[in-house]
């Protein structure tokens, strides 16, 4: 067995044994600013390269200390470009629109993707990515629908939506009920009349959150097509506190259900469009997240969500 006693130094003094300092491992996670407008703003996430050996409980706890909405892990994919691991800083979500388009942009940047046509490997299925010219766009599903009457059997009806968000039924935009709406995630998608109406909300997080675990969301989209609020296609606000997120600033995976909203319940009839988020928020921080439809026969079939990203910084976090 090892020695323990103490040691004597020259003076007879004793000399306490000094256990070496370990240091804890740490690994940089890198933030990028994605849905960037005019290079401004955008949306913050984390993205963590060569993450191969990372398991999931250091993948969460290096999210947390991360402190981002999301943060992206980037693995080597044996079918696709890469293999992505989203996580906000309380659990994993299957696909998150900002933390991907920050991927790919850093990749990129970094020279390990080239511009083209290339794809993300995901818990929930693989997904195509286009890189061009300084942009990123992700490849998401057809919508689908569930309107009030459907929501109503699962137990949630429109005076819990709106009173979730501090709002009355003469605040919404008349032409459209709120719906569920699902392009690879599952939000509700609200449309007011103003975009006063937008800048005043005050949401009850924890009942916005206990109908997101209901219906197993990801959370509320609210938007607006107010001319005298925005000159894009709509602005919105979106809130996810089952994740952890109380406002975001951009969000890709639920601009792509607004903008099929928009060209299937509100007659905007374009296949590309202009989505606006973060210039309510406190501070405001204006993102710009183009949707690309495809439609076949008079229906959409696909769709591609995308924009510009900036590297902001480095962080070095705990593992």
């Amino acid at each position: 067995m090892p020695d323990k006693s103490p040691s004597f130094n020259q003076t007879g003094e004793i000399a306490m044994n000094s256990t070496p300092q370990v240091s804890e491992p740490t690994l940089d996670v890198h933030i990028v600013n994605a849905f960037v407008k005019d290079g401004q703003g955008g949306n913050p996430a984390g993205v963590v390269v060569d993450a191969d050996s990372l398991s999931e409980v250091q993948m969460q706890k290096i999210a947390a200390a991360a402190g981002l909405s999301e943060t992206a892990f980037v693995s080597r994919s044996a079918t696709e470009g890469a293999k992505l691991d989203f996580f906000t800083p309380t659990r994993r979500i299957a696909h998150c629109g900002h933390a991907t388009i920050a991927t790919f942009a850093l990749l990129n940047e970094l020279g390990r993707v080239r511009d083209g046509v290339t794809s993300k490997e995901t818990v929930d299925g693989p997904r195509r990515i286009i890189v061009a010219a300084g942009e990123v766009f992700m490849q998401q599903l057809a919508p689908r629908y569930e309107s009030l009457p459907r929501l109503e059997e699962r137990g949630v009806d429109l005076s819990r939506i709106l009173g979730s968000l501090g709002l009355q039924r003469e605040d919404l935009d008349t032409r459209f009920a709120p719906h569920l709406v699902n392009t690879g995630n599952s939000f509700i998608v609200i449309g007011v009349r103003s975009g006063s109406v937008l800048e005043d909300m005050v949401p009850d997080q924890s009942a916005i959150a206990s109908i997101s675990e209901e219906l197993d969301l990801i959370g509320y989209y609210v938007f607006t097509t107010d001319r005298e609020a925005t000159t894009a296609d709509a602005t919105t606000r979106m809130f996810a506190p089952r994740f952890g997120i109380p406002e975001e600033s951009a969000t890709g995976m639920a601009a792509g259900p607004l903008a099929c909203v928009l060209y299937d319940f509100l007659s905007v009839t374009k296949e590309n469009l202009a989505i606006e988020q973060g210039a309510f928020m406190k501070p405001a921080s204006p993102s710009a997240i183009t949707v690309r439809l495809s439609i076949g026969e008079g229906r959409i079939s696909g769709l591609m969500a995308g924009g510009r990203a900036k590297v902001a910084k480095t962080l070095t976090v705990p593992v």
